[in-house]
């Protein structure tokens, strides 16, 4: 089992739901970052990146049988980074062009505590229907999805109507692949 207190470098209300789902103690600790990709990192590397720049800032505040948790997740559709929207425009955009088509979801994970680091990323495939335009709208409207990369967050609504397959973790689509941390945590576990 996991012995350690994960010090969670994210400020996401499901990272924190499936963290605290592995009843492992945990903190939050977030200090913004500049979260711009220099164009010399390959694009299926951007979220790994990311999660390694949120994890500098944080390092010193870790204390003994502690380890730090940061990531970061990124939606490519058509070789091209869809961010979080910033508006009902840009999400119907999103919405609409990730319609009857496929998207690709990376997470990157950075797990230190100080003196061991695991670093990895997770990919997973999602399938969406064609939406309509009420249906995007709807969702829109009710849910707000400004907060969620790619205009769209699986575990609601649009995820339950609108997405016909996955290939890969249906958690890492929320924002954390959680059954590969769990496994990485062990290994800081046995330290």
């Amino acid at each position: 089992m996991i012995n350690k207190r994960i010090v969670l470098g994210s400020g996401s209300p499901r990272r924190k739901e499936l963290i605290a789902s592995l009843g492992v103690p945990f903190r939050i600790e977030i200090k913004s970052i500049d979260e711009t990709v220099p164009s010399t990192i390959p694009i299926e590397q951007a979220a790994l990146y990311l999660a390694q720049q949120k994890a500098l800032p944080l390092i010193d505040s870790i204390v003994k049988d502690e380890v730090l948790l940061t990531s970061d997740t990124i939606v490519l559709h058509d070789n091209t980074i869809l961010g979080k929207p910033r508006d009902a425009h840009e999400a119907k955009t999103m919405l609409e062009t990730l319609s009857n088509d496929c998207n690709e979801v990376i997470t990157g994970v950075y797990l230190t505590d100080g003196n061991h680091i695991e670093a990895f990323s997770v990919n997973t495939k999602v399938y969406f229907k064609a939406l309509t335009s009420d249906e995007i709208a709807y969702y829109i409207n009710k849910f707000q999805p400004f907060d969620k990369a790619g205009a769209y967050g699986i575990q609601e609504w649009i995820g339950k109507i609108g997405v016909q397959r996955i290939e890969g973790c249906f958690y890492n689509v929320m924002g954390l692949p959680i059954a590969k941390v769990w496994e990485k945590l062990l290994k800081f576990s046995e330290n």
